[in-house]
């Protein structure tokens, strides 16, 4: 009886573990079951995109209206400004008088807004709750220099003052503010100007897409910076747009009833993430429950304990990507509801789950791909593949890491694109992808010549080194894995023990009957037996 009652557990758990690894084909024709989660997750990727298309156009409008904003800005306040950034910096100044009439003309400019701006813009608090300017100068504290005795004598300590002109000091005969003792600035002690400025404006292009409008407070800040002393002032222009709830929005029309559309639409997404996500942790509880089962079948009936790689098998990964995609979307839906009801303006975080959620969901679309051999083949040459290239990007970016700091110790000084370490890093990159050679060769500086002959040294030798070693080397890395995965196809893969678990069968009637229901087609496609043992998928 007891090993019978054995025999009838072995057989019950191999019956489990040849259902729990069919395709959504071969159990619904074994027990004729409803591949829910298929469906649920062809129809989540119709709605997630379009989710995320309805979105972008919105958040494009965001973006364009910060950016065209940002622009206007530098013209209203900015004298002489062409239109065109100077490097990191606006425009920049070269006398006195440049710098006094650069900083008059933003504060007149500021003053007259309401009579200068094409767009819906008011003046705003600042932190203290004025509506004004705020100019702010820093300074050495104290000191003297004749520089054609090479004589300095400087207190390296930095004194912050600051002025606020609000808008009845403006409004007054501009040659009483303007003549002020603060403004009279002694540039060879002087560090930086700093003007600050809060405006108010609306969105109401959102309006032509039936969308509520969003309300804005742009924080401006002009910086005349004077640090380096080099007789070059550098003028920084840079506006942060916050978007904040509209306190009284009373608008007719169709907007509201559009608005009401997408919220329910949004309702329905959030749904059918919830019930993917149930549905694909209620299989990983299960194929947690059988990895359970078979490890104690097989330490009983064997004595040993089951290799790592069968029992990595029973937890399907593409159900953990598609778990974390649902979290996102669901959390990134409530967000984009908020938003879309104007309680919530944070667009950056809601885009960023949304977004990523939405590649999760199509990169799981490979999973269903693989149940084609062509391209499962496709698949197990990148699994296979991983690892080694991880391994030999670990080695590779050391010596990325070494060329990086390098160039922009040595190079930094000489040529724009060494100057910090993340543009080295890029720079690296781009040549490593043969992009913009000849003009990072072309624009290094040839003032020293031990640094320009070091340079092409330096260039020569991570072009030859990256390119035709280190990516010939990772290239042949993906072909060994694709030849060595071609090999097992054509003589069969090694064979683990849960594979020869459950290939063993109690009698051979039996196991010629099982194998026909179990070896039996790839997403309703018949296959050759031989290739049976490609892959196991859940």
């Amino acid at each position: 009886m007891a090993h019978l009652d054995s025999e009838v557990t072995e057989e019950c758990l191999r019956e489990d573990l040849k259902f729990y690894f069919m395709n959504p084909c071969e159990k619904f024709r074994a027990r004729q079951q409803i591949p829910w989660k298929m469906g649920l997750q062809i129809l989540k990727i119709v709605m997630v995109t379009t989710q995320l298309v309805r979105f972008g156009l919105s958040n494009q409008l965001v973006v364009a209206f910060k950016e065209e904003n940002t622009v206007a800005f530098k013209h209203l306040f900015l004298k002489g400004y062409s239109g065109v950034d100077e490097d990191e910096y606006s425009c920049s100044v070269y006398t006195q008088e440049d710098t006094y009439e650069s900083i008059f003309f933003a504060i007149s400019q500021f003053h007259q807004l309401r009579n200068l701006s094409l767009g819906t813009l008011g003046y705003g608090e600042n932190e203290d709750n004025r509506i004004g300017l705020k100019v702010c100068k820093q300074h050495y504290k104290k000191g003297t220099m004749f520089p054609s005795n090479e004589t300095l004598n400087i207190d390296s300590d930095i004194e912050i003052d600051c002025i606020h002109l609000d808008l009845q000091t403006l409004s007054k005969n501009p040659q009483d503010w303007k003549n002020s003792s603060f403004f009279r600035l002694a540039f060879y002690r002087l560090l930086q100007v700093e003007i600050s400025f809060h405006l108010k404006g609306i969105d109401l292009q959102t309006i032509h897409s039936r969308e509520l409008p969003d309300c804005y407070i742009f924080q401006n800040t002009i910086i005349f910076d004077n640090k380096a002393h080099s007789g070059k002032i550098k003028i920084y222009f840079d506006s942060d747009a916050n978007i904040e709830e509209c306190k009284d929005l009373n608008i007719s029309g169709s907007i509201q009833k559009n608005t009401q559309y997408v919220l329910v639409f949004d309702a329905f997404v959030i749904v059918i993430c919830l019930a993917s996500l149930i549905l694909c942790t209620r299989s990983i509880v299960l194929g947690l429950r059988l990895r359970k089962r078979f490890l104690n079948f097989f330490l009983e009936k064997y004595k040993r304990c089951v290799c790592n790689a069968d029992q990595w098998e029973f937890i399907n990964r593409w159900y953990i990507l598609v778990i974390i995609s649902d979290l996102m979307s669901i959390i990134g839906s409530i967000l984009k509801m908020e938003i879309k009801a104007k309680n919530l303006t944070n667009y950056d975080l809601c885009s960023i789950l949304l977004g990523t959620s939405t590649l999760f969901v199509w990169v799981g679309v490979i999973r269903y791909l693989g149940y084609f051999q062509a391209y499962n083949v496709l698949i197990l040459t990148m699994q296979a593949s991983l690892p080694k290239v991880l391994r030999f990007c670990a080695c590779a970016g050391m010596i990325y890491l070494g060329y990086t700091f390098c160039g922009w110790i040595v190079l930094g000084p000489y040529h724009d694109k060494f100057e910090n370490l993340n543009t080295v890093a890029e720079c690296l990159f781009s040549l490593v992808n043969g992009d913009d050679m000849y003009a990072t060769f072309a624009h290094i500086q040839q003032k020293s010549l031990l640094v320009w002959l070091f340079s092409r040294l330096y260039l020569y030798s991570f072009i030859s080194l990256f390119i035709y070693m280190i990516l010939s080397l990772f290239i042949a890395i993906i072909t060994d894995s694709y030849d060595t995965i071609k090999k097992y196809q054509q003589n069969g893969f090694p064979v683990t023990d849960l594979q020869e678990f459950l290939k063993e069968c109690g009698s051979k009637e039996k196991c010629q009957k099982e194998s026909s229901a179990f070896l039996s087609c790839i997403c309703c496609l018949r296959r050759n037996g031989s290739d049976d043992h490609l892959m196991l998928i859940n």
